[in-house]
């Protein structure tokens, strides 16, 4: 039984793919041929990048809400966790 070897692909070698991809009049065989991955691999990488281009034209407000939301989630977490202790610390000492 022999052991496969995984290949890790840079972000970079990824996006020349993709891009590869995106153009017109070369089928995915083909690149897959020339830069010597599976074609699944390409269709898979070629869709990620169909699907990131929304995030390329979000504007600053975008992120700010994404950022804000993030941090809210992260102080409803903390007051969750504070009102455990507190209700603990009140059962303990029989308040």
């Amino acid at each position: 039984m022999s052991i496969t070897k995984r290949n890790r692909y840079s972000t970079e070698f990824k996006a020349k793919v993709a891009r590869e991809a995106l153009k017109e009049g070369v089928t995915l065989a083909e690149i897959a041929a020339r830069f010597g991955i599976h074609p699944n691999q390409v269709s898979d990488w070629k869709k990620q990048a169909v699907e990131g281009l929304t995030d390329v034209f979000k504007g600053k407000a975008a992120r700010d809400e994404l950022a804000h939301e993030a941090q809210v989630k992260e102080l409803h977490a903390k007051i969750g966790q504070l009102t455990v202790e507190r209700d603990f610390l009140a059962r303990a000492f029989g308040r």
